[in-house]
């Protein structure tokens, strides 16, 4: 991976992961190892977290198509080094507030057809709160999937 080059962005568009395959990745533990460190980035790094959550899905049996997204990942950071979260000092002459962004995508996974959320929360100019996690329920629209999201992230906010 240190000659590989950098690319854009951490996943495509149209990945569609799903553990039922017959091509079994040659070094579970490999596999394993990487993506946990994948996930400790994710504390300074939020813009992967859903790519991340979806590498995360298949610990227990990767396969090479799994093994091919996290060496996306790994090109991806390659590639973004120096980017992170930039903090910075409150206004004195506006008050702070709290604003929370949510979306959901609905019925995303292709084995058990639940749907994921992610959720992000400011306080002031700064992003203090973020996560991408499947929905413990299985909707049957799209617009019950955002009512969730918007459920899951107004319990984080109270």
């Amino acid at each position: 991976m240190a000659e590989a080059h950098s690319i854009s962005s951490p996943m495509v568009s149209n990945c569609n992961l799903s553990k039922h395959s017959v091509d079994a990745f040659h070094d579970p533990f490999l596999y394993r190892s990487i993506v946990s460190a994948l996930q400790y980035a994710t504390l300074t790094r939020p813009e992967f977290s859903f790519v991340v959550n979806k590498v995360c899905q298949f610990m227990a049996a990767p396969l090479d198509s799994h093994w091919t997204v996290v060496k996306r990942i790994l090109r991806y950071l390659k590639g973004t080094l120096f980017h992170g979260l930039l903090l910075q000092p409150a206004s004195t002459n506006n008050p702070l507030a709290i604003r929370a962004f949510c979306d959901a995508n609905w019925a995303s996974d292709v084995d058990d057809k639940r749907s994921t959320s992610g959720t992000a929360i400011f306080l002031g100019l700064n992003l203090v709160f973020w996560w991408s996690r499947k929905q413990k329920v299985t909707v049957r629209s799209s617009t019950e999937a955002e009512y969730h999201s918007i459920a899951q992230t107004s319990t984080e906010l109270t």
